[in-house]
């Protein structure tokens, strides 16, 4: 179902995902930035550019989850969009010359607007509840959803498509038992 947006080409849902009402998310913590609606970033690159205090804030149930995490480690953020629509499935970004399916793009409008971004911890409080990392892409008070490390031998993918089917083979493999 098309509706007029003002951009062209852009393409909505007949139905808003978010009444679905299917999943339940547990929200850990929230995100403190200097961002506001209509002064955000478009993506890390820029945040960092930019500078500012970046801390995660968890809720004290969660606290325990830190341990393990140190400053220097790579780690996932994953938060939610709160205000982001929901219904948008295909966009068209003022700063590209095509529109683009959302599965295609970072924008924080689609189905499920969850976010995520990799960043470097910096500091780790777990008595405070708190991490303080080098950058992140969302405005103040953003929902958080989880987080997670960030290792290069599982989250860097294969080269190209090549190698990607010669490991799928080789995992595949009856001989390899």
């Amino acid at each position: 179902m098309e509706r007029e947006t003002g951009r062209e080409g852009e393409l909505f849902l007949p139905f808003d995902p978010g009444q679905a009402g299917d999943a339940t998310l547990a929200f850990i913590g929230h995100l403190e930035t200097p961002w506001r609606k209509g002064d955000c970033p478009r993506n890390l690159t820029e945040a960092r550019a930019r500078g500012g205090r970046f801390v995660v804030h968890l809720d004290p149930a969660y606290r325990a989850g830190l341990e393990g995490l140190s400053a220097g480690m790579a780690v996932i953020l994953i938060y939610w969009m709160a205000a982001a629509r929901r219904d948008l499935i295909r966009l068209h970004p003022p700063h590209r010359a095509e529109g683009a399916g959302s599965f295609a793009l970072r924008a924080p409008a689609r189905p499920n607007p969850l976010a995520l971004g990799v960043v470097r911890v910096l500091a780790v409080e777990p008595a405070a509840r708190w991490l303080v990392v080098d950058a992140c892409d969302a405005h103040d008070g953003t929902p958080l959803v989880d987080i997670k490390p960030w290792l290069a031998q599982v989250d860097i993918p294969p080269d190209g498509p090549g190698e990607a089917a010669a490991a799928v083979a080789r995992r595949d493999d009856p001989a390899r038992g």
